[in-house]
């Protein structure tokens, strides 16, 4: 019994963990503050459960085990909850064409024109929510099956402002 509790809050400890760097990646401060408190206090009663009887190698791999199982289940859910915003760029031959079509989805597009190894492209730059960027990806690749995807993780975005506008103050 003693096995399967510290195998399970191991799996809770490291799920939070990840979650926890993924906030701070995201520059959520007060979240990761109270996740990496739920973490440390979890982990803090695994390892005393395993130091409490050395002599029992099924505690120490059940330790082992939650912590392979607690990075899947962190990854896993940090991937379903998809916070924060992504910049997707793509580099097509059908700049006007793709542009167009994700404007009409509802994402802002700034397009750039350049040179790439086969002739003229257009790069399109479209910043949007981490659960929307397939949409755009699906989008992309309808209209050009050949462009060149590009997608980046945001940490801080700042939209400067203009007439009637008050800037948020978050940087």
């Amino acid at each position: 019994m003693v096995a399967l509790t510290v195998f399970f809050a191991r799996v809770l400890d490291v799920s939070l963990g990840t979650l926890r760097h993924a906030m701070i990646i995201r520059g959520k401060k007060a979240i990761a503050m109270l996740v990496a408190f739920a973490e440390s206090l979890i982990w803090v009663y695994a390892v005393s459960r395993v130091l409490s009887d050395l002599s029992d190698p099924l505690t120490a791999l059940s330790f082992a085990g939650g912590f392979a199982a607690g990075t899947f289940t962190g990854m896993s859910i940090e991937n379903l909850l998809k916070i924060g915003d992504q910049a997707v760029r793509v580099f097509t031959a059908k700049g006007e064409e793709l542009a167009h079509l994700v404007r009409e989805a509802g994402f802002r597009v700034t397009s750039f024109d350049g040179s790439g190894r086969d002739g003229p492209v257009t790069l399109l730059y479209v910043q949007a929510k981490r659960r929307e960027v397939r949409k755009i990806l699906a989008l992309a690749r309808s209209a050009d099956p050949s462009c060149y995807l590009v997608v980046d993780d945001i940490r801080v975005a700042s939209r400067g402002t203009s007439a009637g506008v008050r800037p948020s103050g978050k940087v």
